[in-house]
């Protein structure tokens, strides 16, 4: 017989680490505004929200393995931004920052959310961290919001594989 498990979002009673990477702060701050947003309205209190500033996306997974490592949270939002340059420096951020949140999240069994845009222009980035006013642009929404409720989301599922482990 076979068994399907929803992944239902309600955050109530999870702790969730938000981390922005500061590089490319117009961008950041849009994804973390629609990360913390998305947590509200799925019932994760204020208070059960860490919100850590990181330098850069480099950083990312470092902070998301300390984090998780400490236990300071059933679920982590990993935001930041890569914008292609002239060098091959895009290429080893963005495979870094991608690779380590991976990494984190399997080594330590702790929902990681990846909020991570990798464009080649601004305005790419621009239209993927929603719009100034609040709102979510059609184009490419908020990758902040997207990785806030698929962090959520993880964290119900494995809270509830536990419990199935359990009983």
């Amino acid at each position: 017989m076979t068994h399907t498990i929803p992944s239902e979002a309600d955050g109530r009673g999870l702790k969730v680490a938000v981390l922005v990477a500061r590089w490319h702060a117009d961008v950041t701050d849009r994804l973390r505004a629609g990360a913390l947003e998305t947590l509200s309205s799925l019932g994760v209190a204020d208070g059960d929200v860490l919100l850590l500033e990181v330098p850069g996306a480099f950083e990312l997974p470092q902070a998301a393995m300390w984090v998780a490592r400490a236990q300071m949270a059933d679920a982590i939002v990993a935001i930041g931004c890569v914008i292609r340059g002239e060098t091959p420096h895009f290429d080893h951020v963005a495979r870094l920052a991608t690779d380590g949140c991976l990494t984190a999240a399997q080594e330590t069994g702790i929902a990681v959310g990846l909020g991570v845009i990798t464009a080649d222009t601004k305005e790419q980035a621009l239209a993927r961290s929603g719009t100034e006013g609040g709102g979510v642009s059609r184009k490419g929404g908020n990758k902040g919001a997207e990785a806030a409720d698929a962090a959520v989301r993880l964290a119900v599922l494995y809270r509830r594989l536990e419990t199935r482990i359990r009983s």
